[in-house]
């Protein structure tokens, strides 16, 4: 019986119009789960006056949708592999949509934040199954490329949620943002007969007529015989072990990955959650603050491509101390009013950059055989940090401090991870397994580095 290869016939497979449909669903999704995320930042300020609440308090309700993240991401990546990619990717962009939406039909900070957490576990289910989709349908000589692509389009829906703010918010209220979120809910039916399924999903499943026909469609030179079995791909033999994490003279350089995560997440999230009301407490109107909103965004695009090639170039892990400097630097600065528009995009570009330059720093220092526990539990820790950035610098803004303190305070954070990343050691792993990839002074070697930082964007 003929026996097919199913990644061996992606990797080979030349770009052609499935791969069109693929990666504009996934680019589609993920601009609409970027809005949902960022809406919230643009609306604070008019949600803060309309609502009668403080600083504080609107820190909790930024944090909700960051707290309904971490358990999107475990629920829907559980789901996916029970119902289906595709149908994880659709209830996610229900989810996101009717939450947020119904965002903007409440009053009251309690019932704000119960949608908004919901919506939250959409934003955080759609973003690992959006990227981990893409990933698996790309050709492999095209994979790093398109998934790099396909990330933008997260920050691409916080241009877009700036904008809409821009328009709508002044003369509708800061309902109508929320509202307009509403509308991707139209995607669903596109998803689910657009969007193909995934390919090991098929495969266990034992659906071979779907997968023979999307294997034709991808590679119309392969003749796949009636009778041909699908193989799944090997899998890495991995171990679930946080006590390997110390082990081999890595104990303290996991604890700066998790401080550095903290430091780069917290930065993430206090900039998206409070620069336009921060901006606006430094005077300016809130056209103007959203318009700062949208440079960030953009210099976070630019940042994220920047980064891969300088860390090519000089090595990824004085890169990204480098980046949580311009990050300390910009962000301090703007506490001052120099040149506000330039800084709002270095300070894009370093934050944003520096989140894919540490997924991709923890990938090459862990070995193979813990890799996925290692990135996930830093990924896990730095969650913490983006969870408490709204709160924290809500309590700040609440204590009415001077503007420079607020951002002095996200400076800081920005400094303390700069250090982080300067106390890992560049150890070699001493009696590697069969199984851990052979990298001398692994975090030196950036050959692999513009794939992982792509591949994680």
């Amino acid at each position: 019986m003929h026996k097919i290869d199913v990644q061996k016939i992606t990797d080979d497979a030349a770009f052609n119009s499935l791969h069109w449909r693929v990666s504009f669903w996934c680019f589609l999704i993920l601009i609409c789960d970027g809005y949902d995320l960022a809406v919230a930042g643009t609306a604070l300020p008019s949600i803060m006056k309309s609502m009668n609440v403080n600083a504080t308090t609107a820190g909790f309700m930024a944090s909700s949708a960051l707290f309904g993240m971490m358990f999107g991401a475990v629920i829907l990546g559980t789901l996916a592999d029970a119902l289906g990619r595709r149908r994880a990717i659709a209830i996610a962009t229900i989810l996101f949509s009717v939450f947020t939406a119904g965002a903007g039909l409440t009053s009251d900070p309690i019932s704000f934040s119960v949608m908004r957490f919901f919506a939250g576990v959409g934003i955080g289910g759609a973003i690992p199954n959006v990227v981990a989709h893409m990933t698996e349908y790309a050709p492999k000589k095209m994979r790093s490329g398109l998934v790099a692509i396909v990330g933008c389009g997260y920050a691409f829906g916080g241009m877009a949620a700036a904008l809409v703010g821009k328009q709508f918010i002044e003369t509708h209220g800061w309902e109508s943002a929320f509202i307009a979120a509403g509308i991707p809910i139209l995607l669903v039916p596109f998803i689910l007969f657009r969007l193909p399924d995934s390919l090991s999903f098929l495969i266990k499943r034992n659906k071979d007529s779907q997968l023979r026909s999307i294997l034709t469609e991808m590679r119309p030179d392969v003749l796949i015989d009636a009778k041909a079995t699908f193989l799944l791909p090997p899998k890495d033999k991995a171990e679930l072990s946080l006590g390997r994490l110390f082990e081999d003279g890595r104990g303290l350089s996991s604890v700066m990955l998790w401080g550095a995560f903290f430091a780069s997440l917290f930065l993430m999230y206090a900039m998206s959650s409070w620069l336009v009301n921060l901006m606006a407490l430094a005077g300016y109107n809130l056209g103007s603050a959203l318009t700062f909103l949208l440079i960030y965004n953009a210099g976070a695009i630019a940042g994220n491509v920047v980064g891969g090639w300088f860390a090519d170039k000089f090595g990824i892990k004085w890169v990204t101390f480098a980046f949580f400097v311009m990050a300390a630097m910009s962000t301090t600065l703007l506490g001052y009013g120099v040149e506000p528009m330039l800084l709002v995009a270095v300070a894009g570009a370093s934050i944003l950059g520096v989140q894919s330059l540490l997924y991709a720093y923890a990938a090459q220092f862990y070995p193979m055989s813990i890799r996925s526990t290692g990135v996930g539990f830093a990924a896990g820790v730095g969650r913490i940090g983006a969870i408490a950035a709204p709160i924290i610098i809500g309590t700040l803004v609440s204590m009415k401090l001077p503007l420079n303190q607020n951002f002095l305070m996200i400076g800081v954070v920005a400094a303390l991870g700069a250090a982080a990343v300067s106390l890992v050691r560049q150890v070699r792993f001493s009696a590697p397994s069969p199984d851990d990839t052979a990298s001398p002074d692994v975090v030196r070697d950036s050959t692999t580095f513009r794939s992982d930082v792509r591949r994680r964007a």
